[in-house]
């Protein structure tokens, strides 16, 4: 039986305890960490533009062509329905306001499912509908020198073709349309159209008035053109000129993002060795707001990068995934794309790709650091870029700078108690329960002076 004197024995202490020391020793800490610092990649790209009066305005070129927008649905089940106001954007109906006459036309059309490998429109076949694209994706293709099929353009959710049907002289389809995926079209044949015409005279007259007017020629971009005479001799007469400018071109204004900091004074008193408390809270803080500025230049439907792309230099996958093609296709669209913007999982799903395909993305230094790149482009991640519920997201593709008519960020730099460029911290007071209060507020936004300046490649699948 074991003796119960012994097991409670001890071995005798003989120096100073690790509990006991810590008392007496100095900690060493680390400043507070926060999950929610990113990169900022977007926010470090942009070159910034000094903002003095609180407004940034954008001057252009007159643009002549309209009616370029996409078309919006509404469905019912299986039953898809354009929303009558929506027909304004086809060319032909640009500018009509007549709301009872664009409810018969959207009752009049007819809505069709096509398969992939279908042909929605062949080329030399008379165009005698206009196709309102649903739901789906179609490619737009043309019969090169060599007799096949060349990939002109592609068509997805929104967009409209066939335009001409509703015109004087409609004339021949010049390429084929082929849906690549199941596609759901709304489809309006010129007889119902002029059925409709015929019992509005408001809609006659709309429509001769669009025939008849007088368009100024425009070039490729539809700016007003510039007459200019070339390859001539002798004295022919040369033609007269001026660059028109638009009415009322566009204004940013600065955006904010505020807060109000609160410190107790017994906190900044007593509790400010070895570590300044002020000065953490205020650092913490505005991590938070330089996150919530880049968000908002990312995703704020007034400014925001996503929602201010220009149509016509949006444009879709072309099987989900993001392949080499596609952002060929995407940067192919402007000149001097300087970066490339994406969701982190969008990258890892162009990387899957070019390892399927056994090609390898370019390394390249940006702002003295390696990263992934395409064509010399770097691709820079940007996880305010949003993923879908369904994993799917979009690519930005951006030429910046004022000098290249290029993106620019814009903020306006001397605020009163600027803490850091474009950054203010103001002493609100003390208030009766001791705590003293900051207002930090920083004003931002972002500029796109042409369309070409910004394009994004949409419906990019990043989980297959």
């Amino acid at each position: 039986m074991t003796d119960p004197s012994v097991e409670n024995e001890r071995p005798e202490q003989r120096s100073l305890g690790t509990a006991a020391a810590r008392n007496l020793a100095t900690t060493t800490k680390t400043p507070p960490q926060m999950q929610g610092i990113t990169s900022r990649w977007l926010l470090r790209s942009l070159p910034w533009v000094q903002v003095d009066g609180g407004a940034y305005r954008v001057n252009r070129r007159l643009t002549c062509t309209v009616g370029d927008g996409r078309v919006s649905f509404v469905s019912t089940g299986a039953d898809v329905r354009v929303l009558p106001p929506e027909l304004a954007e086809l060319p032909a109906l640009r500018g009509f306001g007549d709301q009872g006459v664009l409810e018969a036309l959207a009752d009049r059309f007819e809505q069709r499912e096509y398969g992939p490998g279908d042909v929605v429109a062949a080329a030399g076949d008379p165009v005698d509908h206009v196709y309102l694209m649903a739901h789906g994706k179609a490619a737009v293709l043309r019969t090169g020198d060599y007799g096949d099929d060349a990939v002109v353009d592609q068509l997805a959710d929104g967009d409209h073709f066939g335009g001409a049907a509703l015109e004087a002289a409609p004339g021949t389809w010049g390429e084929t349309v082929r849906a690549r995926t199941a596609c759901t079209v709304l489809a309006l044949s010129r007889e119902r159209f002029l059925q409709t015409a015929d019992a509005s005279a408001a809609l006659r007259t709309h429509i001769e008035q669009a025939r008849g007017r007088a368009f100024r020629p425009a070039n490729k971009y539809g700016e007003a053109d510039i007459a200019v005479a070339s390859g001539h001799a002798g004295e022919p007469s040369l033609p007269g000129t001026f660059v028109d400018y638009e009415a009322a071109p566009r204004e940013y204004e600065l955006s904010v993002a505020q807060t109000v900091l609160r410190v107790h004074t017994r906190v900044a008193d007593l509790y400010n060795q070895p570590m300044n408390q002020l000065e953490e809270q205020l650092r913490l803080t505005v991590e938070a707001l330089r996150e919530r500025q880049e968000h908002e230049m990312v995703n704020n439907r007034d400014f925001g990068l996503l929602h201010n792309a220009d149509l016509r230099q949006r444009i879709p996958t072309r099987s989900g995934p993001p392949t080499p093609d596609d952002l060929d296709d995407l940067v192919s669209r402007r000149r001097k794309t300087r970066v490339i913007l994406a969701h982190p999982r969008a990258i890892a799903a162009f990387g899957r790709e070019c390892s399927r395909r056994g090609v390898y993305p370019d390394t390249v230094e940006h702002q003295g650091h390696a990263v992934a790149g395409w064509r010399g482009i770097p691709i820079l991640p940007c996880d305010k870029i949003p993923v879908t519920g369904a994993g799917t997201t979009s690519v930005l593709a951006m030429r910046t700078g004022e000098d290249d008519q290029g993106v620019v960020g814009l903020h306006h730099i001397g605020l009163p108690d600027e803490y850091e460029p474009g950054l203010s911290m103001r002493f609100m007071g003390i208030d009766d329960k001791a705590l003293m209060s900051y207002l930090v507020s920083t004003y931002y936004s972002a500029a796109v002076p042409v369309p070409d300046a910004l394009g994004i490649l949409e419906h990019v699948e990043t989980g297959r």
